[in-house]
């Protein structure tokens, strides 16, 4: 796995350690303060999708083009959990427009994957 196409074998395996760390702060941390159900509900979703999408880019090796996958994924990941984990903490909807251009970069970056 020499090359580029390994260097997404590191950001996946760093999104994923960064991904089990807001696991555990989930767990632990967040829902013991006083967040509504909906703030709880938007950082599992944030977390379940960083979680799913930091496996997809390990296998960005294995596919044809590997630089344009691993752009859309993690741009997908930075514009759809980013926003979420944000409003979730704070209270703020300020960034959640950006969802779902980042959702729509996760699926254009699987579609990627494909080619």
């Amino acid at each position: 796995m020499a090359g580029a196409a390994g260097g997404w074998v590191r950001v996946g395996a760093l999104s994923g350690a960064a991904a089990v760390a807001a696991a555990a702060y989930g767990a632990h941390g967040f829902r013991r303060s006083d967040r509504d159900e909906y703030q709880k509900e938007l950082y599992e979703t944030a977390n379940r999708y960083h979680v799913l999408h930091s496996l997809a880019l390990l296998a960005l090796p294995r596919c044809r083009h590997p630089a344009l996958a691993g752009t859309l994924l993690c741009g997908g990941l930075g514009l759809f959990c980013g926003p979420f984990y944000y409003q979730a903490v704070t209270g703020d909807p300020g960034l959640s427009r950006a969802a779902p251009v980042g959702g729509s970069l996760l699926i254009l970056g699987w579609l990627a994957m494909a080619l």
